[in-house]
């Protein structure tokens, strides 16, 4: 969706990309990236869009750079690379940073200069390594979703 224009893209069941426009969207509030919709086909125009508390109707996709996953998740995010901070930099909560995960990056982050925190944070991020590579990427992108 263009934040200057209100213009976006949604996908339908029948695989193809409709466009909508800010009139378009039939419920208050604006659309978010993800969001499971209902919408009335019109040529290649989505017309009365509601979104769907669940359901495979229509995922909205972004300008760019987001990936879809089986299940409808939508999310920017890699989990081998969330991996690979965790397990090289993940003492200082980086890896948390990436993920959107702010709070606990912090705690880590704080954690770390204190020696026995040092130990805490280091068990923490092994952990954290592991749990991303053996997460299923559905699982993962619906626990680390994607933030606008």
């Amino acid at each position: 969706m263009d934040r200057r224009t209100g213009e976006g893209l949604v996908s339908g069941d029948d695989g193809r990309r409709y466009t909508f426009r800010p009139d378009d969207w039939a419920h208050q509030g604006e659309p978010s990236v993800g969001a499971y919709v209902d919408f009335d086909a019109d040529q290649n125009q989505a017309r009365s869009i509601f979104p769907v508390p669940a359901g495979p109707q229509a995922v909205a996709h972004p300008a760019g750079g987001a990936m879809a996953v089986p299940g409808g998740s939508l999310t920017d995010r890699n989990k081998y690379v969330a991996a690979i901070l965790a397990f090289f930099f993940g003492t200082l909560g980086i890896h948390r940073f990436y993920l959107g995960r702010t709070g606990s990056g912090i705690a880590m982050l704080v954690l770390t200069c204190t020696i026995v925190g040092l130990f805490v944070t280091g068990l923490w991020a092994l952990i954290d390594s592991i749990r991303y590579l053996v997460m299923s990427d559905a699982e993962f992108a619906a626990r680390y979703p994607r933030t606008v």
